[in-house]
This record gives structure tokens, C-alpha cells and sequence, in this order.
């Protein structure tokens, strides 16, 4: 996590996330209204310069970061998950190799 960029670009970047994570009905979700309501309540206006703007953008930022290794973690899991006991012709295939042929057709 090199730099933070824009709050904005994050909290856009974190509902997307939570939308993958929740689905359709991420709107209604506590994450959804406790992610918005702390960006609002930290968000600079001209009455006030929140000292706390920076921290709370890290802090969203981690959990971004955090949503999508989750996400991409459990795609990476589903493709490459073992799937029980393979023939040794499909491990061959798997890893690029063939075996080789049996004399007399039994291969």
C-alpha cells in the first residue's frame, strides 16, 4: 500500500467490494451504513479541519486491501482446490506432460 489516493476513489472502491461480498441487498447491510456514516462524519468541512481524515482513510484503505485478498483468496481456492484422488494421466495433463505409450496398446 504504497499511496492512499483519494478518500473518495477508497470509499467508492469499498462499497464495490462490499457489493461483491453481500450482493444485492448490500445497501442494507450494517457494514454499508457504518462505512458511509464515518466518512461523513470525518469528511473536512469549512467549520472544522478533522485531524482524524488521514487516519480513518488509512484505515478504510486496510480494509480494502483486506476485502479484496479475501476475495480473490477464496477465487484463487475454488479453482485450484483438490478435488480428490486424480488418474496419473490427468496429473500429466495438469502439468503439461504426456505419458508415454505402452508397448502392445495397453497405454
Amino acid at each position: 500500500m504504497a499511496a492512499l489516493g483519494a478518500p473518495l476513489r477508497t470509499l467508492r472502491a469499498l462499497l464495490r467490494e462490499l457489493r461483491h461480498t453481500a450482493g444485492r441487498s448490500y445497501r442494507d447491510s450494517p457494514a454499508y451504513r457504518h462505512v458511509l456514516a464515518a466518512f461523513r462524519a470525518h469528511r473536512v468541512t469549512s467549520e472544522k479541519l478533522c485531524r482524524a481524515q488521514q487516519e480513518l482513510h488509512f484505515q478504510a484503505a486496510t480494509y480494502l486491501c483486506l476485502l479484496r485478498s479475501v476475495r480473490e483468496h477464496e477465487a484463487l481456492h475454488r479453482e485450484y482446490h483438490g478435488k480428490g484422488e486424480r488418474s496419473p494421466q490427468e496429473v500429466a495433463g495438469l502439468v503439461g506432460f504426456r505419458l508415454p505409450q505402452q508397448p502392445g496398446g495397453k497405454g
